[in-house]
């Protein structure tokens, strides 16, 4: 195989533009905690933002501030520390990276943003189990260090079809919040707003779709590895008009990629789908090493965990259920399968990397059989890779360098 060639990755304009609503959404957070002019709810990553929005809440999502600790890699030093207080090295390492932070008195963001020192004080913390159980200890272990109130969204997994017992069921769930959250918003909880942050957010998800659907043109203007960065907004603004806007700009940009046929590689030869968390700690040295062998990995299931097309404003809590059940993550083998599938030939890819990560087995598909099952449906070829998303003794570069060029040079002979 030719020897591996440094290839630009181009940046995208926009990404400034990105870069400067999440540092104003972490000033206005830190403002909040500090002034007291704010109440700050902490919230899961695909929990019910939407009714914290409406009843005025500041809005902290802890996930991205440990994706933060790994993608500086600070967590692997920071991970022992919740083992020492006794989390499981085999638990989340989203969850233990950030509480080793916690216990540390070390943040990120104190190194991202001047005279932020960490995460904003939690006035109520509301999570969703539709990620995993972890996040309801996580925010457990936050109520109790802060005295603060927890309430959670109890989900499913393994999910066939979304039901309308499903749905009543969670929609009841967050009704059933309201009281907790206007004792300590002190504002009167108002279906109109609720409402108006929903089509906020569904106008979101449309623009976030949008935005990874330009991964289908032929060169792909976007990667994966783009994605994981740019979809801050997503996860952190939905339910505002902000992160609307900086959505408009990137995907002017996008079209304007497509439109003169230039592709964030300057050579595509291989396009691939990403299968599970990204491996934060690696972000820019997985990127350079695909695009060294002219692979842009394009797609990915879990950049588009943030679309909720099932959002309704007529219907805002039922629709809020059905969207946060629909969830690719809160699905059975099937389903999952099915949506693979979709993505593969919408995208036209030419095969599919899985990351088994170590600590995150239910964002890792790749451990009963699925990509099995997917490469005879769809004949095409699949690389594991072993890893994790945050904990980085648990991954081997050399290994993964080695695997990744003989993949491609794989897909070269089959081409």
């Amino acid at each position: 195989m030719a020897e591996e060639k440094k290839v630009t990755i181009k940046k995208l304009n926009a990404a400034k533009t990105i870069g400067k609503f999440m540092a104003d959404y972490y000033y206005g957070l830190d403002r909040a905690a500090k002034t007291g002019e704010k109440k700050v709810a902490w919230c899961t990553s695909v929990g019910p933002a939407e009714i914290l929005r409406a009843m005025d809440f500041d809005v902290y999502f802890p996930e991205t501030h440990s994706a933060m600790i790994g993608a500086t890699r600070m967590a692997t030093d920071l991970i022992p520390k919740a083992n020492a207080i006794g989390y499981s090295p085999d638990i989340c390492s989203y969850l233990t990276a950030d509480v080793g932070a916690y216990l540390e008195g070390v943040s990120p963001l104190s190194k991202a943003f001047e005279g932020i020192e960490g995460p904003p004080k939690p006035d109520v913390l509301v999570f969703n189990t539709n990620q995993c159980r972890d996040v309801q200890d996580w925010f457990n272990f936050y109520g109790e260090e802060y005295d603060a109130p927890v309430i959670g969204v109890h989900s499913y997994v393994g999910v066939q079809e979304v039901e309308e017992a499903h749905i009543r069921s969670i929609a009841q769930q967050m009704k059933e919040m309201i009281p907790a959250l206007e004792s300590v918003s002190g504002t009167k909880f108002d279906i109109d707003r609720l409402r108006e942050a929903v089509a906020l957010s569904r106008e979101c998800s449309d623009l976030w779709k949008d935005v990874l659907d330009t991964a289908s043109a032929v060169p792909s203007p976007i990667t994966f590895f783009d994605g994981t960065t740019l979809m801050g907004a997503a996860v952190v603004g939905r339910g505002t008009p902000a992160a609307n806007d900086v959505y408009r700009v990137l995907l002017a940009e996008l079209k304007e990629r497509i439109a003169n046929k230039e592709g964030a590689l300057e050579d595509e030869e291989f396009r691939l789908y990403w299968d599970g968390m990204p491996v934060w700690g690696r972000l820019s040295a997985h990127a350079k090493l695909f695009a060294g062998l002219k692979a842009n990995v394009l797609a990915s299931t879990y950049c588009n965990s943030w679309i909720f097309s099932a959002l309704d404003p007529a219907e805002p809590f039922e629709s809020m259920a059905r969207a946060y059940t629909e969830l690719f993550i809160v699905r059975a083998d099937a389903p999952k399968e099915t949506y693979i599938k979709d993505m593969l030939d919408f995208f036209k890819v030419d095969g599919i990397i899985y990351h088994d990560a170590k600590t995150c087995p239910n964002n890792s598909n790749c451990r009963y059989g699925m990509p099995q099952r997917i490469q005879k449906a769809s004949s095409l070829p699949f690389l594991v890779i072993n890893g994790d998303l945050n904990d980085m003794r648990l991954i081997s570069d050399e290994q993964t360098k080695t695997n990744v060029e003989a993949f491609i040079e794989q897909l070269a002979e089959s081409k």
